[in-house]
Formats: C-alpha cells, structure tokens, sequence
C-alpha cells in the first residue's frame, strides 16, 4: 500500500477563507482550541460565530471574545463553513434537525471524526463540502502547541466535493488550526473511524484486562495494595514510557529501561503468540460486539458481530438516548458499576483514600 499523502502550509493557502463566517456548533476542548487558533491564524473575530446551548462552554465562549448563538438554527443560515464538534452520538439529531435545513447550498461541513459521515447519520446536500480535519491531540495540546508555534498530528481529508474545492478548504482549514505546521496526514472517514472504534473495542480493552489479570496474580502472591497500584500505573511510569515511545520509537525507548528490563521484555515478547490475539483483533475489526452486549450478561459474547460491517453503529444508536440519563438506566453507568467492584478497582479506590495528601 503506498504512503499516505503529508500536507504542509505550503499546500494551504489561507486567502480560501477569507471573507467567511465560520461557526463552530460545540465549544469544549476541541471547539475551543480550534476557535482560537483560527481567530490568531488571521480569521477576524466578526466571521467566526459559536453556536451552543446555554452553559459553562457557552458563557467560556462568551469570556473569550466569541460571538454566541443559542439558536442553532439561526447560527447555520449566515454560515459558510461548519464545524461539527459536538459529542457524535448528539450530531445527527442536531445537525440533521436544526442545522442542514438552514445551510446553503455550497456550504463546508467539517467534521473531527468520521463516525458519523462513515455510516451516513448525517444528510448533505450533493452541492456542499463535505471533509474531515481531524487533529489527534486533545483539545488544550491543539491550543497549547499552536501557541508554541508547532504543530500536531492531524487527518484530512474530502469526503464530498460538492464545489470542487473541497480540498482547498480543508487544507486551509487545517492550516488555519495549526495541523500542516507538522504535517498534516491524508486519510478518510473510513480509515479514521476504523482506527478509533478499534483502539476503543479491541486495544484498549485488551490492555485494561491484561492490568487487571495481572494485579489479582500478585495480589494473589502477596502484593499489597499500595505497591501494586504505585507499582503498574500511579507511578507514572507507563505514562513516560509512552511519552518515550512517542518521541523515540515503541523499541528504541527500552534503552532508557535497565538491561534486565530490556532483556525480559524483548525476550518475553518475541516468546509470546500473537496469532490468538491477531484472530481476535481482526474479528473486532470486521464485526464487534454491540454496547449492549456488556450490559446485558446473556448477550455478553466477544464473538457477536459488529465495526465494520455497521452493526456497532446500530447497537450503539439504540442506547443513545438512555446514556443522558441518570442512575442505571443510563447504560454507561451501569459499566462503571461493573468495572469498579473488580479487584482492581476497589484495590485503587482504598489507596486513594489512604493516600489521598501525596496525589
């Protein structure tokens, strides 16, 4: 497969946006980051319109100098460029109700993930643009690295070039934001949405086991509860090891380790079996369990079908409604539930407690 495609500010220019009013429907981390990157990019504060209900992210807007529309319908008629940076699970109901109505016909949509362009939860017109900039940092590192005068890594890319230019924009845009100062990574909705669901379902659960498997066979062999949890992860020492990762390569940053850390580890990797892991992962990719499964033990089987083939999008659009609400019948609570009484949890929650003056 050929090596995706990098765009720099060289690629960008800015002059595609001038003159228009761009509205970001959502000011939390990532609205507001890229709202003020955007303004200090050059976009006078006039053209740029934050639309959200009214509460603490409405009235931060507000302290920041932004012009803010409780009307979400109103906010879209004078738009030009959209970005959808609300929570995707409201996206649909939002924008397809209150937004796209009101857009004009040439319209930019942007979108920062691809969840919901990939399954088609969002209604376009053919005429307008539709396109992914999608940085891979948390909203306060978009703002802070752009404030340093560096980039972060970022996906771009068209989805729909209802104008022909979609490109332009979203070149312009991710310039605007700060994104091609570092490069700026061709992709797609698919590729984006596959990568996230998959860390999300099939990574990082993975992970959360082996620590919690790991914990109850020294805890079991005599480990106290406090070396344990300072021991695997309050330590930080995962944190850094990431963070070196990061910076130097998931290999080279074992030297940084003692030379029998990085004997055991490199040994002990080499020594292991990935092929189970690898079925399991590739059966995440292409089929996933529904949300609902976890929460209703009968269904509770890591082989039912889902990512993919659209089937995790279908479970989770049925609990959409009950995750606002409070107590048990909000689904995600009852996870919390369930994830606290293990024998890591309630090991954490006790040394937490106890040391409560050194954290």
């Amino acid at each position: 497969m050929p090596s995706a495609k990098i765009y720099y500010d060289a690629d960008a220019n800015l002059d595609v946006l001038k003159d228009k009013v761009i509205l970001f429907l959502g000011f939390g981390n990532q609205g507001a980051a890229q709202a003020q990157n955007l303004r200090d990019s050059g976009i006078p504060n006039e053209k740029i319109i934050v639309a959200n209900r009214p509460d603490h992210y409405a009235e931060d807007a507000k302290s920041r100098g932004f012009n803010v529309d409780h009307d979400f319908a109103n906010a879209a008629k004078t738009a030009d460029v959209v970005f959808l940076l609300i929570p995707d699970q409201v996206q649909p109901r939002v924008f397809n109700n209150e937004v796209a109505p009101n857009l004009k016909d040439n319209a930019v949509i942007v979108v920062a993930s691809g969840y919901n362009v990939f399954y088609k939860l969002l209604k376009f017109k053919p005429s307008q643009d539709v396109v992914m900039v999608a940085p891979r940092m948390i909203g306060s590192s978009v703002r802070s690295l752009y404030e340093k005068g560096k980039g972060f890594p970022c996906f771009v890319s068209v989805e729909q070039d209802g104008t022909g230019k979609a490109l332009e924009s979203a070149l312009a845009l991710s310039r605007a934001i700060g994104a091609t100062k570092a490069g700026a990574i061709a992709s797609s909705a698919r590729e984006e949405t596959a990568m996230d669901l998959f860390a999300e379902q099939a990574l990082w659960p993975n992970i959360i086991m082996l620590f919690r498997e790991a914990f109850s066979v020294l805890k079991e062999a005599g480990c106290s509860d406090e070396a344990l949890c300072y021991e695997m992860w309050m330590s930080k020492e995962p944190a850094e090891i990431f963070e070196r990762a990061a910076e130097e390569g998931f290999i080279q940053q074992l030297k940084h380790h003692s030379t029998v850390s990085q004997y055991g580890q490199l040994n002990g990797a080499l020594a292991l079996d990935g092929s189970a892991a690898r079925e399991h992962f590739k059966h995440i990719l292409n089929n996933q369990v529904g949300i609902r499964a976890y929460v209703d033990d009968d269904l509770a089987d890591p082989r039912n079908p889902q990512v993919l083939n659209g089937k995790f999008c279908q479970e989770f659009s049925k609990i959409e409604d009950d995750l606002e609400k409070e107590g048990d019948a909000n689904p995600l609570n009852v996870l919390y539930t369930k994830s606290e009484a293990s024998e890591l949890g309630q090991a954490e929650k006790r040394v937490r407690a106890r040391l409560a003056g050194l954290l």
